[in-house]
C-alpha cells in the first residue's frame, strides 16, 4: 500500500511537519531511529511544545505510525529528511545524521519518488553530500529516476501565529523537474511557496535568515556592554530607536542566544563561505560577542554579590528561565547553562526556576530545581531573570526580597540591575 509522505526525522521539525500532512488527509508516517522518541510517540506522548498529546492522538487516528524500520520509505511517494544538523566539538558543521538518514533512504528508494531535504546545512549539502549517497545506495538517478529537492524548514518553536501552513515556504529542486514536484507537494501543505532558482540558492537563504539574527543580535549585546560602561540606559535607547518607522529592525540584548538554529547556522555559512576563500568577518566577530554574553552575566552577577565582607563564594543565585525562548520547554543551546557554569566557577550555589523545564543539567550535573517561586526569591541572595516567560510577572519580581538582575529589560526597582 502507498504512502502519500514518510517523515525521517521527527523532532522540532518532522513531526510538526508529519502533523500537518495528516491534517491535510496525507496518509502519513515516520521514520526515526531513537529508541526514546519512538516509544512516547506509541504511547501517544509528543515530546515537542508544537505537537499536543490531543494532536498526536488525531494523527494516530488518521494512521500516523513511526518505527525504525525503513522499508515504510520504499512505499512513499515523497520523503522528507527532517534530521538535526549540529556541531561537532570543536565547533564544525556535522552532518552525521543527514548522510545517515540519506543512507536509509537510499536503501529503499524506488523510481518516481519524490526526496527532499528540510535540515539546515551550507550550500551545496543537496548537491553534493545527499544526492550521491542517493545515487550511489539505489543505483537511481536524481531527475531522472528520483525527483530531489530542498526545502529549508522555517519552525519557529511557541509561535502562536506562524506555523507549517501559514509560514511561507523555499522550494528548490536539482532539476526544474525537481523544482515542479516540490511545489506540487508542498501546496498541499502551505499556503505560500517561494521557488528559488536553486537548491544552494535555498540552502543560502535559510543560512542568511538566521545570520542576520545573529549579526543583530551581537550588535545590540555589543552595545549593551558599551552604554553599560558609559553609563547609559540601554534599554531607553532602543525603545527610542524603535519608534523609527523605517530603516530600523528593533533587537534586544540578553545573556546568550540559544535553540537549535541561532547559536547553529551561522558556523555553517562560515564554514561554507571559507571553504569558498570568501571568509565571513562580520560573523566571527559576532560570535565572539555572543560567545562571551553569558560570561559576562554571571561575572556581573558576582560583582552584586562582592562587598564588604562578602563574595559570590557560596552564596545562593537562582536562576529565573532554563529555557532558550520565552513560555518554551527547549533547552537547546539555552544561556542557563554556561551561565550556571560560570557561576559555578565562582563559588555560587546555583538553582533555577522554570515551569516548563523539569531537569537542567551543566557537564551531566543537575541543577537543583526550585518549585515554589516567592519561597526561592526569599531564599536567595540573588536572582537573574534569563527568560521572560509569562509566569515572571514584574510585580512579583519588583518586589523580591533578594536583589534582581534583569537581562530582559522588563524590570523596574531599587533592588532591579538591568543588563
Amino acid at each position: 500500500m502507498m504512502i502519500d509522505l514518510v517523515v525521517v526525522g521527527l523532532g522540532h521539525v518532522g513531526l510538526p511537519l508529519a502533523a500537518r500532512a495528516c491534517a491535510a488527509g496525507l496518509t502519513t508516517a515516520g521514520h526515526d531511529t531513537d529508541p526514546a522518541v519512538l516509544a512516547a510517540l506509541d504511547a501517544g506522548r509528543s515530546h515537542i511544545g508544537d505537537v499536543n498529546d490531543t494532536q498526536l492522538a488525531g494523527m494516530r487516528a488518521a494512521g500516523f505510525r513511526a518505527g525504525r524500520d525503513r522499508s515504510v520509505i520504499g512505499r512513499a511517494a515523497t520523503v522528507v529528511i527532517c534530521v538535526p544538523t549540529g556541531l561537532t566539538a570543536d565547533g564544525a558543521p556535522d552532518l552525521s545524521a543527514v548522510r545517515a538518514a540519506s543512507a536509509d533512504v537510499a536503501a529503499a528508494l524506488r523510481p518516481g519518488t519524490l526526496v527532499v531535504l528540510e535540515s539546515t546545512s551550507h550550500p551545496g549539502t543537496t548537491q553534493d553530500v545527499v544526492r550521491p549517497l542517493l545515487e550511489r545506495g539505489s543505483g537511481l538517478r536524481a531527475g531522472e529516476d528520483f525527483h530531489l529537492a530542498y526545502s529549508p524548514e522555517r519552525i519557529d518553536p511557541g509561535n502562536p501565529v506562524f506555523g507549517v501552513s501559514n509560514t511561507p515556504k523555499i522550494v528548490s529542486g536539482c532539476t526544474p523537474l525537481c523544482a515542479k514536484h516540490a511545489t506540487a507537494f508542498y501546496s498541499r501543505l502551505v499556503d505560500t511557496l517561494v521557488v528559488a532558482k536553486g537548491t544552494r540558492e535555498a540552502e543560502m537563504a535559510k543560512l542568511v535568515e538566521n545570520t542576520y539574527r545573529y549579526v543583530n543580535i551581537a550588535l545590540v549585546d555589543e552595545i549593551a556592554l558599551c552604554c553599560d560602561a558609559m553609563g547609559i540606559d540601554v534599554w531607553d535607547v532602543l525603545h527610542c530607536a524603535a519608534t523609527k518607522p523605517f530603516g530600523y529592525a528593533p533587537f534586544r540584548p540578553g545573556a546568550g542566544v540559544g535553540g537549535h538554529c541561532i547559536p547553529v547556522d551561522p558556523h555553517y555559512l562560515a564554514a561554507g563561505a571559507e571553504a569558498a576563500g570568501s571568509p565571513l568577518r562580520l560573523v566571527a566577530a559576532a560570535r565572539t560577542v555572543l560567545d562571551g554574553m553569558p560570561r559576562h552575566v554571571a561575572d556581573r552577577a558576582a560583582a552584586l554579590l562582592t562587598g564588604p565582607g562578602r563574595t559570590a563564594a557560596g552564596a545562593g543565585v537562582l536562576l529565573l528561565g532554563a529555557a532558550y525562548k520565552p513560555d518554551v520547554a527547549d533547552v537547546r543551546n539555552s544561556p542557563a547553562v554556561p551561565v550556571a557554569r560560570r557561576l559555578r566557577e565562582h563559588g555560587a550555589r546555583v538553582l533555577y526556576h522554570d515551569p516548563l523545564v523539569p531537569d537542567l543539567r551543566v557537564d551531566g550535573t543537575a541543577v537543583p530545581r526550585a518549585t515554589d517561586l516567592p519561597s526561592a526569591l526569599a531564599a536567595a541572595d540573588l536572582a537573574i531573570l534569563l527568560q521572560d516567560h509569562a509566569c515572571y510577572g514584574a510585580p512579583l519580581l519588583t518586589r523580591s526580597p533578594c536583589p534582581v538582575l534583569d537581562t530582559r529589560g522588563r524590570l523596574f526597582g531599587p533592588h532591579v540591575t538591568r543588563l
